[in-house]
């Protein structure tokens, strides 16, 4: 006897996204949450077009600010990328919550307030959190329990980042999500809503504001922070059985590039067609495909800007060769 064609522990972007993937594809589907909505937690809140684009494929259209590129700021020095494919979108983390988890329930999705910390499965189904079906979704974050009790190990990586976000009331003075470079970090300026900015500082160290004092200068108090980390965490596979990981929890390389929600979306319609085929394996080779462009510039970006020099040189390098910086991020926006 099943509860549900498919067990999703987890009910943030990515385990929201895999529901509705399945829900289109005819499946029925549980999402083990035990947190209220809406669900928060440091977040960048910048929506790439690729992301917007697989979440339109979803029909969800979040309420937000657009932006028109990416622009490095060091100092007096500033180098613009604009999306060649239309605009990203500023959204906060509780808009998006709320229309994902709003269409969810309309589509069908039913909820169970427990939290996944004992798994057992079989050749035809899984039972967890006194529910049983045929197949589990991990998609618990960063630090995922279900991928603990799988005996998947993730190894934080070096550098060990770190992040924090705020608030501000303060009306956004940009086209861009302004990437400010110091020598401890980079500040993330994104506007998220009419009047209200959100400011994610990304560092080795604790995260600070006064790295940045001529960013400083335009906002006023904040809204208290949120904070996440270490950020990446190496996982050597994402299927286990019948289990599945998507999102954060199927490995995370860094928040830097601003991809975290576009992937979550993409590698839950690839974790769902893989189910819906009966072949989970082959979610693990979507995932790498899906995910290499990010690995590996994203890497290659917080390696090289480890020393302090080429922290400093970033924005003159980008601003230099404009038409690598404008390639690199539309990549990176697909």
């Amino acid at each position: 006897m099943f509860d549900a064609d498919l067990l999703i522990a987890g009910g943030g972007p990515a385990g929201l996204a895999t529901a509705l993937h399945a829900l289109q594809s005819g499946l029925s589907v549980v999402i083990a949450e035990p947190r209220p909505h809406p669900i928060d937690k440091a977040c960048g809140e910048g929506l790439m077009p690729g992301g917007l684009a697989a979440l339109a494929r979803l029909g969800i259209d979040p309420p937000g600010v657009p932006f028109q590129g990416i622009a490095y700021l060091s100092g007096k020095r500033r180098a613009e990328a604009r999306f060649q494919h239309g605009p990203g979108r500023g959204v906060r983390r509780t808009a998006l919550h709320a229309a994902l988890t709003g269409a969810a329930h309309e589509r069908g999705a039913k909820w169970a307030a427990v939290r996944i910390d004992q798994i057992e499965q079989d050749a035809t189904g899984v039972t967890a959190g006194g529910l049983r079906a045929r197949w589990l979704v991990a998609a618990d974050g960063l630090h995922s329990t279900v991928r603990r009790r799988l005996g998947i190990a993730a190894v934080p990586g070096r550098p060990r980042r770190f992040g924090m976000r705020w608030h501000f009331s303060t009306p956004a003075w940009s086209e861009f999500v302004e990437v400010w470079w110091s020598d401890r970090g980079e500040a993330y300026v994104t506007p998220v809503a009419p009047g209200q900015i959100g400011v994610a500082v990304l560092s080795s160290q604790k995260p600070d504001l006064a790295w940045f004092p001529a960013l400083a200068e335009r906002l006023g108090e904040p809204a208290a922070p949120r904070g996440a980390g270490p950020l990446r965490q190496v996982v050597r596979r994402r299927v286990a059985g019948r289990v599945l990981l998507v999102g954060d929890a199927a490995g995370y390389e860094d928040a830097l590039t601003g991809e975290g929600i576009s992937l979550a979306v993409k590698q839950a319609q690839a974790a769902v067609e893989a189910i819906v085929a009966g072949r989970p394996q082959a979610y693990e080779h979507a995932w790498r495909g899906l995910t290499r462009d990010y690995r590996l510039l994203t890497r290659g970006l917080v390696l090289a800007t480890r020393a302090r020099a080429m922290r400093r040189a970033i924005v003159p390098i980008c601003g230099l060769a404009p038409a690598v910086f404008r390639g690199v991020v539309n990549i990176l926006a697909r």
